[in-house]
C-alpha cells in the first residue's frame, strides 16, 4: 500500500510542475478582505427575498431524488446483468451540470431539466450501490422461509428488513448531495439558490452571498430534525405538485434533438444548407470531423483534467492524513474535536463548485481554485470518515504516550487501508468535478463543452460529453482494480456515513 501510494505521489508532483497554477488577478487580497466583511455581515433579510429559490432547490431536490430512487431500485435487482451495470456506470460518469446541459435544448431552461439532471445519474448511483447492499447483506433470514416463498416475500420477509439501516442512511445522504447538486443547476440559469448566488458574486454582493450560503448551511444541518421517514412521502406529493404547474414538453424538440441536432456536422450540412433537413453520412468528412475535434479539444481537455485530478487526488490525500488527527479523540480533547468537525462539515457542505467558483473570483481561472476547491470538499469528507474509523480503534496497552509516535506507530498503520480504500472510492468522482469546472474557464473538458453549448454546437458538445463519460469510466474501472489488487474496500456501511 505503501509503495502504491508513492507511486501516486510522484505522479501528481509531475503533474504540480505542468500544471498551470498561476494568480491572474492584479490585487486579490483586497477581494479577499471586502469576502471577509461580508462574511461576518450577512445580509440576512434577503434569505426571505429569495425565498422562491431555497423552495425550488428543495423542490428539484425531492423530485429528482425520488425519480433517481425508483429507477435505482428496478436497476438493482438487475445489475447482475452487464448493459444494466454498463448503463449505470455510464450514467453517473456525467455529471449533473452535463446532463443539464443535454436537457436544455430537449424541454428549455424548465424546472423538469433541472430534475431529470439530477434523477439520471442518481438512478445509476443508486443501481450500484442498492445492489451491492443486497449483496452483502446477511442471508441468514432468508434460510428460514418456507421453500416455496416466492421472490417478492423473500425479498420484504428476509432481505429488506436486514438491508433497511444502510438502505435508508444513504438515501439521506444522497439527499444532501442532491441537495448541494439542486444548487449549483442555479449556475447555469435554473431558479435555485446557486443562480442568486452567482448573480452576488459576480456583482461584488458578499454579504448577500453570505447570507445565501448561511441559509444553504442552516438547510443541510436542519435536515436530522424534519427530514423524517414518515414524512417523506409528503414531502415528495408537495414537492411534484409544485412542479407539475411548470412543466412542459414537446415531443418535437425530443425527437429532433435525438435524431438530428447530435448527429455530426457533416451528416447534416447538406440537409441544414438546402432547407430539407436531410442526412447523410459521408464517412470520410464524418472522420475527419472526429479527428478534428479530438485532437484539438478532446485530447487536451483529456490531458489538463487528468493533471488536475492527480494533483487533487495527491493534495486530498495528504488533506486526510492532517485532517483526520484534528477530530480523532486519541489526539484532541473533545472540545477541539468539534470545532474542527464544525469546519469539516462547513467544506464539505460547500458545493466544490461554488468553492472554486469563489477561487476564481479571486485567483484567475488557472487550475488553482479547481485544485483548493476539489481538495478541501473531497478532503473534507475523508478526513470525517478517516477520523471516525480512527476513534473506533482500541489503543493496545503499551500504545505511546506522545501523540506524535501514537499517529505513526498505532493509529495510521491501523486505519491506512481504510483510508486508502476511500480515496480511491472517490477517485472517479474527483475527476466529473476537474471536468465539469472546465465551465468556470479552467482549461478541462467543461471548458470545452461550455464552448461548443455557448456556440449552439450540439453535436459537438454531446462528442465531448460521451468522451468525459468514457473518461470516467476508466477512472472507475483502474480504482476498482487497484482497490482489489491491494485487498483495500471501503465498504457499504463506512461510505453511507458519508
Amino acid at each position: 500500500m505503501l509503495r502504491t501510494s508513492l507511486y501516486f505521489l510522484a505522479i501528481a508532483c509531475f503533474c504540480l510542475l505542468i500544471a498551470d497554477l498561476e494568480v491572474t488577478t492584479l490585487d486579490p487580497w483586497q477581494e479577499i478582505h471586502r469576502m471577509f466583511i461580508g462574511a461576518i455581515t450577512p445580509d440576512l433579510p434577503v434569505l426571505y427575498t429569495f425565498r422562491n429559490a431555497l423552495l425550488n432547490t428543495l423542490t428539484f431536490a425531492f423530485c429528482g431524488i425520488s425519480l433517481g430512487v425508483f429507477g435505482g431500485v428496478i436497476l438493482a435487482f438487475f445489475f447482475h446483468s452487464t448493459p444494466v451495470r454498463l448503463f449505470c456506470a455510464f450514467v453517473r460518469a456525467i455529471h449533473e451540470i452535463f446532463w443539464a446541459f443535454l436537457f436544455l435544448p430537449i424541454v428549455g431552461l424548465n424546472p423538469i431539466c433541472g430534475v431529470l439532471s439530477i434523477a439520471l445519474p442518481y438512478a445509476g448511483v443508486f443501481g450500484k450501490v442498492y445492489a451491492e447492499i443486497l449483496q452483502e447483506a446477511d442471508q441468514t433470514p432468508q434460510k428460514g422461509l418456507p421453500q416455496n416463498t416466492g421472490a417478492i416475500s423473500q425479498f420484504f420477509y428476509a432481505v429488506l428488513p436486514v438491508t433497511y439501516a444502510d438502505i435508508k442512511h444513504y438515501t439521506a445522504y444522497r439527499f444532501e448531495c442532491a441537495l448541494r447538486s439542486s444548487a449549483i443547476l442555479g449556475f447555469i440559469g435554473l431558479p435555485t439558490l446557486g443562480f442568486h448566488l452567482e448573480t452576488a458574486f459576480r456583482e461584488g454582493l458578499y454579504s448577500e452571498a453570505a447570507a445565501l450560503l448561511y441559509g444553504f448551511y442552516l438547510l443541510i444541518v436542519s435536515l436530522r430534525y424534519w427530514l423524517k421517514p414518515r414524512l417523506v412521502a409528503l414531502y415528495i406529493l408537495t414537492a411534484f405538485a409544485l412542479l407539475s404547474k411548470e412543466i412542459s414538453l414537446s415531443w418535437i424538440n425530443i425527437t429532433r434533438f435525438l435524431t438530428y441536432e447530435i448527429l455530426p456536422w457533416p451528416m447534416r450540412r447538406e440537409g441544414v444548407l438546402s432547407g430539407t433537413q436531410e442526412v447523410n453520412f459521408p464517412i470520410f468528412q464524418v472522420r475527419d470531423w472526429t479527428v478534428h475535434i479530438l485532437t484539438q479539444e478532446g485530447l487536451p481537455g483529456i490531458w489538463d483534467t487528468v493533471v488536475l485530478t492527480q494533483i487533487v487526488l495527491a493534495g486530498t490525500g495528504l488533506f486526510t492524513l492532517f485532517g483526520f488527527a484534528a477530530i480523532c479523540r486519541h489526539f484532541v480533547n473533545p472540545l477541539t474535536a468539534r470545532l474542527f468537525h464544525y469546519a469539516l462539515i462547513v467544506l464539505r457542505t460547500t458545493p466544490e463548485y461554488i468553492l472554486a467558483y469563489i477561487f476564481v473570483q479571486l485567483w484567475g481561472p488557472s487550475m488553482l481554485p479547481a485544485v483548493l476547491a476539489i481538495l478541501l470538499h473531497n478532503g473534507a469528507i475523508l478526513a470525517y470518515l478517516t477520523g471516525q474509523n480512527a476513534d473506533l480503534v482500541r489503543l493496545r496497552i503499551d500504545a505511546p504516550l506522545k501523540n506524535l509516535n501514537r499517529y505513526f506507530f498505532e493509529i495510521l498503520p491501523r486505519v491506512y487501508g481504510q483510508f486508502l480504500a476511500f480515496l480511491f472510492y472517490r477517485w472517479e468522482v474527483m475527476m466529473r468535478e476537474s471536468a465539469i469546472l472546465g465551465i468556470l474557464g479552467i482549461y478541462t473538458l467543461g471548458f470545452f463543452i461550455d464552448s461548443a453549448i455557448s456556440d449552439d454546437k450540439l453535436d459537438r458538445a454531446v462528442f465531448l460529453i460521451l468522451l468525459t463519460a468514457v473518461l470516467n469510466m476508466g477512472i472507475d474501472t483502474i480504482s476498482q482494480t487497484i482497490r482489489k489488487h491491494l485487498r483495500i474496500s471501503s465498504g457499504t456501511i463506512l461510505t453511507i456515513r458519508e
